[in-house]
């Protein structure tokens, strides 16, 4: 089920007055929302439902092994099995076919082929953001972040509440679980914000994300060799504005949707292209997994503790491995391996001379957030391209100044530089906004909301495409 379809409209509005119907039995209320989440997976399709319901119970049962168990060995040893356990369910549906046709590969280019048998599985939606919510809650439990929840049910809530569900935010049981103990208030403010955020969101997708998907970039990504190097350079800005808005839009969806049910959820990107230097930068985008792989991957492997090797080491380490988080394909690992490489290299520049508040290599502010856009445009080259052959292919002609007939047009251009200089623009009129509709009449909301909606409904264009990140 698509957040920008009339199927998910009813479905929430069916969700909104029956949970609010049922504020004052928590119980219950608990369990509809759970069937309600579950009902908005199995839309999708409905098998995937019992592997949702594995990864809740992993997870509970661990949490609970966990809190009982007398010594810290156990404890580590629960934990390990449950992460394993997390890990190899999602290796198996997003991995394992890659892995054995790499194997494969590598034998034939040694002269070993082999018949290898390959596997096509069905990727399950969002199934390594769920997967990372249920590794962070054990690890938590272990940490002492959070106690083990009695509740099975609770547990399996938070694991599977429909908002987040399929593409994040990625968010911590120690800020979700225990909003579930009090009774939710729906107050102007929280229905001012979710209704602002929604238009927002819906905004960034069906329309800047969306035109610029097919009215550029899906042609140029597809074939590279017909274009000039002009439309390669701005098709590769259109893919950063394209994801930006078509990520930080189901984002922005998912946290007013959660509010206007009652729950708050972190903030999940910050205006990322105007960061300074890649670390500026992963402060900002994709907020929830950035702050997961820093506090789940790179301070358990050793942070910045060490020394300077060890310190890149793990840097790269985190990225490459949230490279593959992202998909199970050699340009997922180079798009890691360029954010690791920067990352460490930055940290080595910043580290012989002291200049930490400068941008990126020690450059000053203005050139630094110049030097990050472009290295983050280059690594997402490697992050759209189908496959590497194409990624190269594109890089080539982009290099060589390669001549063609030029498909970039002025209202194209207006779409790419817009929501760039957006990026710099001051967020106050926002929270402005939700202030004036929180404090005006609900009659203006629905107004407000109204209007939105028909206006983007005309703007947009025909159909409604998935968001890219249902794909990891």
């Amino acid at each position: 089920m698509l957040f920008p379809t009339v199927d998910f409209g009813i479905f929430f509005l069916i969700v909104f007055a029956v949970s609010w119907a049922l504020i004052n039995t928590e119980h219950l209320r608990k369990y509809f929302l759970l069937a309600a989440s579950y009902v908005f997976y199995g839309w999708w399709d409905w098998r995937f439902c019992g592997l949702l319901a594995l990864s809740s119970l992993i997870n509970f049962t661990a949490g609970r092994l966990v809190e009982n168990a007398e010594s810290v060995s156990k404890k580590r040893a629960i934990v390990a099995s449950a992460v394993a356990l997390n890990l190899i369910i999602l290796g198996i549906f997003k991995y394992l076919g890659w892995f054995l046709e790499s194997l494969s590969d590598v034998l034939i280019s040694v002269g070993l082929e082999r018949d290898i048998p390959l596997f096509d599985l069905v990727l399950p939606v969002g199934i390594s953001f769920f997967t990372f919510q249920g590794i962070s809650y054990v690890v938590d439990v272990y940490r002492g972040k959070i106690a083990a929840e009695k509740s099975p049910f609770d547990v399996a809530l938070y694991i599977s509440f429909f908002p987040q569900l399929v593409a994040g935010p990625i968010v911590r049981a120690a800020e979700f679980l225990p909003q579930l103990k009090v009774k939710p208030v729906l107050t102007d403010k929280m229905v001012a914000l979710g209704l602002v955020l929604i238009a927002v969101g819906l905004f960034k997708k069906m329309i800047i994300a969306n035109y610029l998907a097919v009215a550029y970039v899906d042609n140029i990504f597809f074939d590279p060799e017909s274009y000039n190097w002009i439309d390669l350079l701005f098709a590769t800005y259109a893919y950063a504005v394209q994801i930006y808005c078509d990520f930080s839009g189901y984002s922005d969806i998912a946290i007013g949707v959660a509010a206007l049910l009652g729950y708050r959820f972190n903030e999940n990107f910050n205006q990322p292209y105007r960061a300074k230097s890649l670390q500026d930068f992963w402060r900002r985008w994709h907020i929830s997994l950035s702050t997961w792989l820093r506090d789940y991957l790179y301070i358990p492997l050793g942070g910045n503790r060490f020394g300077g090797f060890a310190t890149y080491r793990n840097l790269l380490i985190t990225m490459l491995l949230g490279g593959i988080w992202h998909g199970a394909a050699w340009t997922f690992v180079i798009w890691g391996a360029i954010h690791g490489g920067v990352l460490a290299i930055d940290r080595f520049i910043t580290n012989l001379s002291g200049k930490g508040e400068r941008g990126i290599f020690g450059l000053p502010a203005i050139i630094g957030v110049f030097v990050t856009f472009h290295i983050v445009c280059l690594a997402w080259i490697f992050f759209r391209s189908e496959t590497l052959d194409v990624a190269l292919i594109y890089l080539e002609r982009l290099g060589s100044l390669a001549e063609g007939e030029l498909a970039l047009t002025v209202p194209l251009l207006l779409l790419i530089a817009l929501p760039l200089a957006a990026q710099f623009a001051p967020k106050i009129w926002m929270d402005n906004l939700t202030a004036k509709l929180a404090d005006g009449s609900a009659l203006g909301r629905f107004m407000f909301f109204a209007a939105s909606l028909l206006a983007i409904q005309w703007l947009a264009p025909e159909g409604v495409a998935p968001f890219i990140y249902f794909q990891f």
